[in-house]
């Protein structure tokens, strides 16, 4: 294969832009430090480059400007396409005082204006390990489910690692009411107890049993709960019906609760509530309470 074909080496120039990112935050006196450095050109040992697409790989990777240390950057070198998919080649470099390593990384491609225009997912180990001070050229095919646009320009595009985002801290949140009656030790107890549970999967929002108490002269049973969002929105809780089941899996209670006012439960955070289940909505007597559960009924699917 032919990286260059018909090319003319000394009319060959950058056809993508650059994208610079730091492996971590400068100190003030490496902020201050002015040394750049000027990377080398490798080859993964698999590829067989000809001759002549060498020469031209060498030629545009003595356009590069120096990187700064500490520093990852992937440079747009040109696009083509094979049958239906499109073909980004870009040098991927790095000054990191150690050999560079990847794994299965999303990579999005950006327009002049810097619009997303496309994202896929690629297992970059498969480029192997970059020596230290090294610049490796690689292809990153995209396919049209890809794309979010037909329209995708022959010059002044990049792409882009996209960073993973940082998780969420999941934490207690308490309403007024409840900050107002509980005791100091008993919100470091909430506290503690959210931060050594597992967060709720992303978007998911479920229900954790603190404590459940049968009042057996009144047949009535009383239950509190952490009410767990792990989505990016806050939720508004109205209308709220709940199962019960005690350690034998049998639903001792079931009902439904109108909260008023509505009971928010604000992103990635875990609120406290409690529920009266009166002895219209009991149906087993004398639960067995050392372990228990409660969740909205399931939704029944449509024929």
């Amino acid at each position: 294969m032919s990286f260059f074909p018909n090319s003319n080496n000394e009319e060959i120039t950058l056809d993508g832009r650059e994208t610079i990112i730091s492996s971590r935050k400068a100190s003030q006196s490496e902020e201050e430090n002015t040394e750049k450095i000027n990377t080398e050109l490798s080859f993964h040992p698999d590829w067989d480059v000809s001759t002549e697409d060498e020469k031209v790989f060498q030629s545009l990777h003595e356009q590069l400007s120096p990187l700064k240390p500490h520093q990852l950057s992937i440079v747009g070198i040109q696009k083509s396409t094979e049958e239906e998919n499109h073909v980004f080649t870009a040098f991927i470099r790095h000054t990191l005082e150690k050999q560079a390593t990847f794994k299965e990384t999303t990579v999005e491609l950006l327009g002049e204006d810097d619009k997303l225009l496309g994202r896929k997912t690629f297992n970059l180990a498969e480029i192997g390990s970059i020596p230290e001070n090294m610049c490796r050229p690689w292809t990153f095919e995209y396919s049209v489910k890809d794309l979010f646009t037909e329209d995708l320009p022959e010059t002044g595009w990049k792409l882009r690692f996209k960073r993973k985002q940082p998780d969420h801290q999941h934490e207690l949140a308490l309403t007024k009411s409840w900050n107002k009656r509980l005791t100091s030790e008993n919100k470091r107890q909430l506290r503690r107890i959210v931060r050594e549970m597992t967060p709720p999967k992303p978007g998911e929002i479920n229900f954790k049993g603190l404590k459940a108490t049968y009042l057996k002269e009144r047949d009535e049973l009383h239950i509190s709960l952490l009410i767990r969002n792990g989505s990016d929105k806050s939720i508004n809780l109205e209308k709220l019906p709940l199962i019960v089941e005690d350690a034998s899996g049998e639903i001792v209670a079931r009902g439904g609760f109108t909260l008023t006012p509505k009971l928010q439960v604000k992103a990635h955070t875990s609120t406290p509530w409690n529920f009266v289940f009166p002895s219209s909505m009991i149906m087993k007597k004398d639960p067995d309470l050392s372990r228990w559960k409660a969740y909205p009924p399931r939704k029944k699917k449509k024929d």
